[in-house]
């Protein structure tokens, strides 16, 4: 049986230039290495048709609505990462938010968290979720943990689209995450899978 990719959303957590690019203040080492994994994912979703939700972290300049371990980043005359606006904010090149995509924004590590992605994504008809982006033990596991807890069937994580600081950080994650039913395919796996 083919999969309904009409009721199925590509989640592309936090590919910013702060957690990405060289020197970048809360620079995930293995996140550079899948964006072009990443910029194929997106594509391979918008020719079948597949909901792009773009979840990104975006903060208040003065670090109101950040987790309390990280406030120190947000001193007095200093922009804090992924602060509203700022260039580290930004998707990294190649990534495009488009017409008919959709932006979330969120303050803590999971999209569902004081968010209305449950509301927008059951308003779509959304009930299979594929997530990329980094970082694979906090904003993707705690996404993903929570999408299983709301019962989306399937939720699959691709595995070189997602990444952690070190490869054994990464795969420990995925382990766990097989472990409560979730998918980790390649992205030529999941490119190629018609279920």
């Amino acid at each position: 049986m083919a999969q309904d990719w009409n009721r199925s959303a590509l989640l592309v957590i936090d590919m910013q230039k702060d957690f990405i690019e060289d020197g970048a203040p809360l620079l995930v080492k293995g996140a550079k290495d899948i964006v072009p994994n990443v910029i194929k994912a997106v594509e391979v979703a918008r020719q079948r048709g597949i909901l792009i939700v773009w979840v990104v972290r975006e903060h208040d300049p003065l670090g109101r609505d950040v987790e309390l371990f990280r406030r120190h980043l947000y001193t007095t005359g200093k922009v804090g990462p992924t602060s509203m606006g700022s260039e580290g904010a930004e998707l990294v090149d190649g990534l495009v938010i488009r017409e008919g995509d959709y932006k979330l924004v969120k303050t803590r590590f999971s999209a569902f968290f004081a968010t209305h992605l449950h509301s927008v994504l059951q308003g779509a008809g959304v009930n299979s979720l594929v997530i990329t982006g980094v970082q694979t033990p906090n904003c993707i596991r705690q996404t993903i943990f929570d999408a299983v807890a709301l019962d989306y069937q399937p939720v699959t994580a691709i595995i070189d689209a997602t990444a952690a600081a070190t490869p054994d950080i990464h795969l420990a994650n995925m382990l766990d995450m097989r472990n409560i039913g979730v998918a980790t395919p390649t992205l030529q796996e999941w490119s190629e899978s018609n279920a």
